[in-house]
């Protein structure tokens, strides 16, 4: 009976070994042929490759450029996914305990990295390079189908040169090559978890022109359309690129123990890139196909076969997550056969997916998401028509729903959630108050970014400041009680394996010098108190009111800064070396004060702050300087109130902190039977004596 099981385990072992090596090899042949194929099929059904009727620019337009950006949306997501399974996947090296006094001795011992990891590392070195090489071509490419004909009808380098220097559009794309070529040179010259951890980042930042250019600028339903064009590239480029990396090392991954623990993270990953990928999806399909007959034109039939072929691809995704991990786990002779060979559906299926959205970014959608042809002041300014005159009811009613900070809050949410449940299964308690003020401040902070004050704010500075006041001093309030930190530390298991995953990660960024800088009490509150100033005095604003990555930097910083300083007067999460509670009262006070001045300096300006915005948006509601004394009327009022609630909730940690120390005097006392107070008697007597 041994023998046989051996036998079999063995048979396993080798067809897995011959699966895993088919699988390296067919990869990228099949890839790109399955995309190739589908692209084609789909560029003669949509017509995105007819030839125009004026100035065409030939088969270098027509053909070249979909293929150099499928070849270069593919190279991206490689490197991408790559660096992410190096980053939050794949173990380093092995983990091992060094004591204190060997640790000089240990640093100059070269340390074993783990195969998997450089395989990765290799991958995205090789694809980082086809993305580099595949972006100029794109940019050159882009050039020739903008220009049509006329590109090679003079002096086609000084033409390519005004393009990239001076036209938007081109300018954008040399952004993207020289981000890819710095990525590049990083993947290649870095070799520590933490350099490859930041070229992570820096090779994410590409994704950010592309999704601005994806969409007309001054065409309606510009946020939505941007946000969720950077979500789908985001969900793409985790889900593809890590798959199409682990089916290059599959034959590296086959042999290991550790196969279904690698497997099971990443098909974490892959889970909430499908959910994020079909959400974004939808949303920008919801922009650009409006009828029925929208959908049954070849435009809405692509999108109608991009989104059954996700659909497709979230099945095999479900099939790997129910069944294929746990005969994994179990050691089924023929689960690792089973693995590589779904693995090799998913990516012929994600080159057609990928081919078709190429396809739909070349064809004109039935929605035409062109400018309007007499725009009013409030649609040359802000992209959008004018919200009905507010009230306080409008401020509740009407909504422009932001995908990315719904992304952000309905995430955190459901991981603070399973977080809370996963403490309660193991037995542990967690506050059930600290899991409602979290869901509190996630729901406060979907209303900021998305509800009336959002949809306001842009055309009256008033309500532009109830959104600011909320942002910055309310929505932090509950989320710093909530303690999402500590949580973590207590829902999610330290990794053991040499990896690191999100809560190494996180807690590494929490006790990094540059955090604990920022989150310094003096520093928190400058940043809090000061970042109004510099905003609304130095032209700053302008930025966050006119272009779309300062809108949403503003917010992410305002919220960072809030949170911080909420963080330094009331939170328990680490990170933080807080004062004691009499200082943390002055602080605040101080800060009460200056945020008091901010109001009334507001409020008694003469002068308009960002008049060239507020001053022509063309609503007629309320002269523009009387609507900014209302402004600063609610930054000193609604700036107060959760500034009280503050002192007050330090207040109260301060009497609490208060008798506990009592208590712990009293027990300690108790123990040594006042000890203590017997031998101040005793020296009080000896000092009379004398």
């Amino acid at each position: 009976m041994s023998t046989t099981a051996a036998r079999t385990s063995t048979t396993g072992r080798s067809e897995s070994s011959r699966s895993a090596a088919r699988l390296r090899l067919a990869t990228i042949p099949g890839f790109l042929l399955a995309g190739f194929v589908v692209g084609a099929i789909a560029l003669d059904f949509t017509g995105a490759a007819a030839p125009t009727l004026l100035n065409d620019a030939g088969p270098l337009g027509r053909f070249g450029l979909p293929i150099a950006e499928f070849l270069f949306d593919a190279a991206m997501a490689v490197t991408i996914g790559a660096l992410v399974l190096a980053t939050l996947v794949f173990p380093r090296s092995p983990a091992r305990r060094i004591r204190n006094r060997d640790r000089k001795k240990a640093a100059e011992v070269p340390v074993e990295l783990d195969p998997a990891w450089t395989g990765s590392l290799l991958v995205a070195e090789v694809a980082s390079v086809v993305w580099t090489i595949s972006a100029v071509a794109v940019l050159v490419l882009t050039f020739v189908d903008t220009a049509g004909a006329q590109a090679f009808q003079g002096d086609f380098t000084a033409q390519l040169g005004v393009y990239v220097t001076q036209v938007p559009y081109g300018q954008m794309w040399t952004l993207i090559v020289l981000l890819a070529a710095a990525v590049s040179t990083l993947v290649f010259a870095l070799r520590s978890h933490t350099g490859i951890a930041l070229t992570t980042v820096l090779s994410a930042l590409p994704l950010i022109p592309q999704a601005l250019m994806g969409h007309a600028a001054e065409a309606s339903g510009h946020l939505q359309a941007v946000n969720s064009i950077g979500l789908h590239l985001v969900a793409v480029v985790l889900w593809l690129g890590g798959l199409v990396a682990m089916a290059l090392l599959a034959p590296v991954l086959t042999p290991r123990d550790d196969l279904p623990v690698l497997v099971s993270r990443f098909s974490a990953l892959a889970l909430f890139s499908w959910v994020l990928m079909v959400y974004s999806g939808l949303v920008n399909a919801s922009l650009r196909v409006g009828s029925l007959d929208d959908w049954m034109s070849p435009y809405g039939l692509v999108i109608v076969g991009k989104i059954l072929i996700t659909v497709v691809l979230g099945v095999i995704g479900y099939w790997h997550r129910s069944f294929v991990i746990g005969r994994l786990q179990s050691g089924a002779p023929s689960s690792r056969t089973e693995l590589w060979r779904l693995l090799g559906v998913e990516t012929l299926l994600f080159g057609a997916v990928m081919s078709l959205g190429v396809v739909l970014s070349r064809s004109q959608p039935p929605v035409p998401d062109e400018p309007s042809a007499s725009p009013t002041p409030a649609e040359i300014l802000t992209r959008e028509p004018l919200p009905p005159p507010p009230s306080w009811a409008n401020f509740f009613l009407e909504w422009q729903i932001d995908p990315l900070w719904v992304v952000v809050t309905v995430g955190l949410s459901v991981a603070y959630i399973a977080g809370f449940v996963r403490v309660r299964r193991r037995g542990d308690s967690w506050p059930v108050h600290r899991l409602i003020l979290w869901l509190v401040g996630m729901a406060g902070l979907f209303y900021v970014t998305s509800g009336g004050a959002a949809v306001y704010g842009r055309v009256l500075f008033s309500a532009h400041m109830i959104q600011h006041m909320l942002l910055v001093m309310a929505v932090p309030l509950p989320m710093v009680l909530g303690a999402p930190i500590t949580l973590l530390m207590r829902a999610v298991r330290p990794r053991t394996d040499g990896s690191r995953g999100f809560r190494e990660w996180i807690l590494g960024a929490v006790h990094s010098p540059y955090l604990r800088f920022w989150a310094h009490p003096v520093v928190a509150a400058i940043n809090f108190a000061g970042s109004l100033v510099v905003f609304y005095y130095t032209g700053v604003m302008w930025y966050a009111l006119e272009t779309h990555l300062g809108h949403e930097l503003m917010i992410a910083h305002f919220l960072a800064a809030g949170y911080l300083f909420a963080q330094s007067m009331i939170g328990i999460d680490p990170g933080v070396n807080r004062f004691n509670y009499p200082v943390r009262l002055l602080v605040l006070l101080v800060t009460m004060a200056f945020h008091a001045f901010f109001g009334v300096s507001v409020m008694s300006s003469t002068s308009l702050i960002e008049g060239d915005w507020y001053g022509n948006i063309g609503h007629g509601w309320i002269p523009a300087i009387d609507d900014q004394v209302r402004g600063g009327e609610i930054a000193w009022g609604i700036g107060e109130f959760p500034t009280l609630i503050l002192a007050i909730i330090v207040a109260t940690q301060w009497a609490r902190s208060s008798d506990r120390e009592a208590k712990r005097r009293d027990r300690a006392e108790d123990r040594s039977g006042d000890a203590e107070l017997s031998a101040y008697n005793e020296m009080l007597s000896k000092l009379n004596e004398r």
